[in-house]
């Protein structure tokens, strides 16, 4: 039997993190054998001792210091044993039933890599806050031009690989930039990428979420970087 990782980086989520969990055992695997790999990204709001009592099922890694997304992922992916590896964030934005989407065209390998794309399911326009929609919106599109690609939602969490192509990427971003770094090194190895529809659920800076203004920046870039070196 097959089996998908799932890596989840983990910062400051106590109040999300088991309903999460939850989510991701009851969601469909398309029959793979699945493995849960979270990183503590040296959280200090009680999510660290949550991590600690449930590292005695899971696979739980913690850093020292906090990193950043980006660095907590790079420290899941090395972790990583399953054939298929889906990138899931702590919070509650993104639906665990929609890995049934990503997964079968790795399976049937028609894809070297899925994304998840929040904006090609309509229903999820609401959810949206619109300054986050028109950054997405523009980041996308910056990649398409630069990257000469036709992908609709080049931020989304939702990324499925097959293992042996993740883990032979240099991932050198340690924050948020590690969406727009790890596009464009797909992009430049001309791996075969398919997008689907998923649904999104987004919260504000209110509700626990992190990145901001800053980020995109960095998103812009890191674009540009990545496109004239490695």
């Amino acid at each position: 039997m097959k089996k998908v990782s799932i890596i989840i980086p983990v910062f400051n989520e106590k109040n999300t993190i088991k309903a999460l969990l939850e989510k991701v055992q009851n969601a469909n695997f398309s029959s793979l054998e699945k493995e849960i790999i979270m990183v503590d990204d040296c959280s200090n709001d009680g999510t660290t001792e949550i991590l600690r009592e449930l590292s005695k099922n899971y696979k739980v890694f913690f850093h020292e210091k906090n990193q950043g997304k980006g660095a907590a992922i790079r420290t899941a992916i090395k972790e990583a044993t399953g054939d298929f590896v889906v990138i899931q964030d702590a919070d509650l934005e993104y639906l665990p039933d929609d890995y049934d989407k990503l997964l079968p065209f790795l399976i049937n390998d028609e894809a070297d890599v899925v994304y998840g794309s929040r904006f090609k399911n309509q229903e999820n326009s609401k959810n949206f806050i619109l300054k986050n929609k028109i950054a997405n919106k523009f980041l996308t599109l910056l990649t398409n031009i630069l990257y000469g690609a036709e992908i609709t939602d080049m931020e989304t969490c939702y990324k499925a690989f097959k293992r042996e192509l993740i883990q032979s990427i240099t991932i050198k971003s340690n924050r948020f930039d590690f969406e727009p770094e790890i596009t464009a090194k797909i992009m430049k190895r001309k791996a075969r990428l398919k997008e689907v529809p998923i649904s999104y659920f987004g919260r504000g800076h209110d509700e626990g979420k992190k990145i901001n203004w800053k980020d995109g920046i960095h998103a812009i870039l890191t674009l540009i970087k990545f496109r004239f070196t490695d």
